[in-house]
């Protein structure tokens, strides 16, 4: 590789919304004596706090006009920075010209992702908010970043200075490239943004949920040491939606970094606890629950979850939906665990869990009654698929009932438990639920009827008075028949098999409860 070069910073054109900190590296680049350009509104505040500033209008001799749609789209401010300084013709065409050089380019974008997140946005308020010149001049610069560094980051103001400051009012091309990169990774970011947008815009007025091309940008957040298994490598990236709640956005405490499985069990567990209402405690091992339950606190809800396999509980991801106490903490540390996610862990409970070097402990939000944004993505070989979240509101009392006995109410309310769980559970599944705790789970197996015997098999607890919740529906009897000798009283399932008025009348003759939701919850 090439000794990277040194550019001076003589001429500076700074045109940006977002206004962070732009004052301040304004005034510090005015220390080296270099000329700003600017425009608008960006030109009058630093005017207005002191900074020496040319109007970009009296610097091309062309006024800004359309309302601000035109003002930078000028050859004395495009040529100033893509003309190739140690090429002759461009060079002297630049002179010819009247093209002075612009060295560095400093601009972000209008908040088109801001604004049609907007309720109530309109395609006319979206247009007026897609930025043509700054992404002309970021991708000028970018492309020319031998000779030009670009700045789009407020983040990065700090470390330009001080480069500058240590060589003279230079900037590396090592820098310039890094810089380009993130420009160039940002103009994506934003023309992938409008295009997704406008793709759901149909003028006949029909809904369109999936774009025709569909653009997707996710930023590193870390390389992991590897995936799955040793052998395959993997890193974790996160969505560049910064207000998106999730794992990728979780607060980690303390412990070591997250291996890949632990992300995909940490997003298990925490989408499960984020469906149960009540104080809440799941415990995940290969992203099914072997341990989860409700309570009047988190502290017994945590103390029941355990109780339902504390065997397959070791070594899992603890997830509860309440701020952990220092006496849950104490509890938990007397079992090993890889990971423990809550949305807040009081004074107590963070010194108690540091007594556990290993153990990761992460602060994230609940989503509450918010769905989760976007879409859920599976990627297969050379394509990838793409859905909307399953996260379909339910009321279990508005389920139809299919059998001569109606459920308890006590019934209802473990069937709306189990029922928020089994959808977490791969297909295809079976969960045995009492008193809002988890019994047993059958789960992945390729017939129903395996998936009954196995939750029955894996019961800690008696089974006898369970509620059985099914992710889909029967497609005999037998399963309804095995139900009912291991001692459950009523079923939850969604229905709709050819032979459904076979499994209602096995109900029937168990003296069984069943409802009907009419819902589906595979998950492979």
């Amino acid at each position: 590789m090439e000794e990277p070069r040194f550019n001076e910073i003589k001429t500076v054109l700074i045109s940006v919304t977002d206004k962070t900190g732009i004052v301040d590296f304004a005034k510090g680049l005015m220390r080296f004596g270099v000329t700003i350009l600017s425009t608008g509104g960006t030109a009058r505040l630093l005017r207005d706090n002191g900074v020496r500033v040319m109007e970009v209008s009296d610097y091309t001799g062309f006024p800004e006009m359309m309302d601000g749609r035109l003002k930078t789209l000028h050859p004395k401010i495009e040529g100033g920075l893509l003309a190739i300084r140690d090429n002759e013709k461009h060079m002297a065409s630049a002179k010819e010209q009247g093209i002075g050089m612009i060295d560095m380019v400093v601009v972000n974008l209008y908040r088109f992702e801001d604004t049609v997140a907007k309720e109530g946005c309109t395609l006319e308020q979206a247009i007026e908010n897609i930025d043509i010149g700054g992404p002309t001049m970021l991708r000028a610069g970018a492309k020319n970043h031998t000779y030009v560094t670009v700045v789009t980051d407020p983040a990065d103001h700090p470390a330009i200075l001080k480069e500058m400051g240590s060589n003279e009012g230079c900037i590396s091309t090592t820098t310039n490239f890094a810089l380009a990169v993130k420009a160039f990774q940002l103009t994506a970011r934003y023309d992938g943004a409008i295009s997704n947008y406008l793709g759901t815009i149909n003028p006949d007025g029909d809904e369109i949920i999936f774009p025709s091309t569909l653009t997707i940008q996710v930023a590193k957040t870390q390389d992991l040491r590897y995936g799955e298994n040793p052998h395959q490598k993997a890193a974790f990236y996160r969505e560049t939606d910064h207000g998106a709640v999730g794992l990728a956005n979780a607060r980690q405490l303390q412990g070591k970094e997250l291996s890949y499985n632990n992300i995909m069990d940490g997003d298990a567990a925490w989408r499960m606890v984020c469906d149960l209402t009540p104080p809440a405690a799941v415990i995940i091992k290969h992203a099914n629950p072997c341990c989860a339950a409700t309570s009047d606190t988190v502290h017994n809800a945590y103390r029941r979850a355990l109780a339902t396999d504390p065997v397959s509980a070791f070594g899992g991801i603890v997830a509860l939906n309440r701020h952990v106490t220092g006496k849950t903490a104490l509890e938990l540390c007397e079992t090993f665990y890889e990971i423990i996610i809550a949305p807040a862990f009081f004074p107590e409970a963070k010194r108690i869990l540091a007594g556990k070097k290993d153990l990761r402990v992460l602060e994230m939000p609940l989503f509450g009654e918010r769905a989760i944004p976007g879409f859920d993505f599976r990627r297969v070989a050379g394509g990838l698929l793409a859905q909307d979240w399953d996260n379909i509101a339910f009321n279990v009392r508005n389920c139809k009932v299919v059998t001569k006995r109606r459920p308890t109410d006590d019934e209802y309310l473990d069937m709306y438990f189990g029922w928020s769980l089994v959808k977490h559970v791969k297909s295809n599944a079976i969960l045995f639920a009492a008193n809002c705790q988890l019994v047993g789970v059958g789960a992945g197996q390729m017939s129903r009827v395996d998936s009954v015997k196995i939750a029955r098999m894996k019961a800690n607890l008696p089974t006898k008075g369970c509620i059985m919740a099914s992710d889909a529906f029967f497609p005999f009897r037998d399963g309804i028949d095995l139900a009912a000798e291991a001692g459950i009283t009523a079923v939850i399932q969604p229905g709709e098999s050819v032979r459904d008025a076979e499994v209602i009348k096995a109900a029937d003759e168990h003296g069984l409860a069943m409802i009907f939701t009419g819902t589906r919850h595979f998950k492979h």
